[in-house]
């Protein structure tokens, strides 16, 4: 994987790391945008690393990396804060175009991920505080916790991919959360999943 990524002219290798500890020592001294963690290392495990690491740098974009392809996997890396999830047995040339789309704000919320917070949260939901999100931003908010991509958020609202992605990054200052899998959560808290059903009638009918 090493010997891929720096290849690519679009990455450079900044550190690499023995355990989890040094992760977190390294995403403090070398400042990375973006962090490859392996979820089993010693002495700090990445899901513990990455949760670490986010809350001290929350800007930091975290892609676990891993053979497992449970979807239990996933929603624990997510709900850590990690933007994304890899597996070592894809494609080559496809890590580097999904790191790509990671480092650029581009990867959707997994399907199977949205329906797993859609079933933590079946009860009735209990408000968080006031978000002072526009009614634009709580519309774009709902189509993430759908799973839909920019892209698909950008047609759906006739707006620009770039339009949304400063919505995005307005909406995670606003409720200082990380990634799409957060955002989700949010929406379900405040009850505004309840019955939203837009996206797959818009996909039915477009």
């Amino acid at each position: 994987m090493r010997l891929i990524i720096k290849r690519d002219s679009r990455f450079q290798i900044v550190g690499e790391a023995a355990d989890g500890k040094e992760v977190i020592e390294l995403a403090e001294s070398a400042r990375p945008d973006l962090i490859l963690m392996d979820i089993n290392m010693p002495k700090i495990n990445g899901l513990t690393a990455t949760r670490i690491i986010k809350e001290q740098f929350p800007s930091v974009k975290i892609v676990i990396v891993t053979v497992s392809d449970d979807a239990s996997d996933l929603f624990d890396a997510l709900k850590q804060g990690a933007q994304g999830y890899l597996l070592k047995n894809l494609k080559p040339s496809l890590w580097l175009e999904y790191l790509q789309a990671v480092a650029a704000d581009e990867t959707p919320m997994p399907k199977e991920i949205a329906r797993r917070i859609l079933h933590e949260f079946h009860t009735t939901p209990v408000p968080s505080k006031q978000s002072n999100l526009t009614q634009r931003e709580q519309e774009i908010l709902t189509w993430v916790a759908q799973g839909y991509s920019n892209k698909e958020i950008a047609r759906q609202c006739l707006i620009s991919e770039y339009t949304v992605k400063n919505h995005l990054k307005n909406i995670m200052q606003k409720l200082h959360l990380n990634n799409r899998v957060q955002l989700t959560r949010y929406a379900y808290e405040q009850g505004w999943m309840e019955g939203n059903d837009r996206g797959e009638n818009s996909s039915k009918e477009g």
